[in-house]
């Protein structure tokens, strides 16, 4: 699911960083259950019963103390995703959570294989040439494949398929992506 809107996701926290996983929806039945827009493409990991998740209220969220939730339960109706959480008892207070964004704590455990897309956003994207394609708005997750989206010189979007063939190099301390587009992609 494309967003538009291009925020600073992690923010920082004194124990390290957060990764934005999902935003609670309306709530579903009596004893407390919601439905979760989700903005991680792991969530049968990242929101699995258990998890810990640090809770920012929403603009129009009633509940504005509850820091933290734990889920209790994680299920599937069609391609909705559904948690129940321990703190969370009734269709009142559930309704009260409305709008709140979910986070998770990154934990730094040496190298990883990939990116998130608070660290390649604002990143330029130059072609082996040195010709400037432009600056990552966004770094979109997929099923077969995981999209740049590049915002041109021109102002125009572009989207770029995150594959070796195409983005050879990713150099987060220079700020750089090195880019090698066939004709008539950017």
């Amino acid at each position: 699911m494309a967003q538009t809107e291009y925020s600073s996701d992690p923010q920082p926290t004194p124990q390290g960083e957060r990764l934005r996983v999902a935003r609670i929806g309306k709530p579903h039945g009596v004893r407390g259950e919601t439905t979760v827009e989700l903005f991680t493409d792991d969530p049968g990991k990242r929101l699995a019963p258990g998890a810990v998740l640090i809770r920012e209220p929403g603009k129009h969220s009633q509940d504005r103390t509850t820091a933290q939730l734990t889920v209790a339960s994680q299920r599937w109706n069609k391609k909705i995703c559904m948690l129940t959480f321990d703190e969370i008892r009734d269709r009142d207070a559930a309704e009260a959570l409305r709008g709140s964004t979910l986070h998770v704590e990154i934990v730094e455990e040496g190298e990883s294989e990939g990116w998130y897309s608070h660290e390649l956003e604002g990143l330029t994207c130059l072609g082996a040439d040195g010709r400037e394609y432009g600056v990552v708005a966004e770094l979109i997750t997929g099923p077969a494949q995981d999209l740049l989206v590049i915002k041109t010189p021109e102002g125009e979007e572009a989207m770029v398929p995150f594959v070796e063939e195409i983005v050879p190099e990713v150099d987060t301390e220079s700020g750089t992506i090195t880019l090698t587009p066939p004709e008539g992609l950017l």
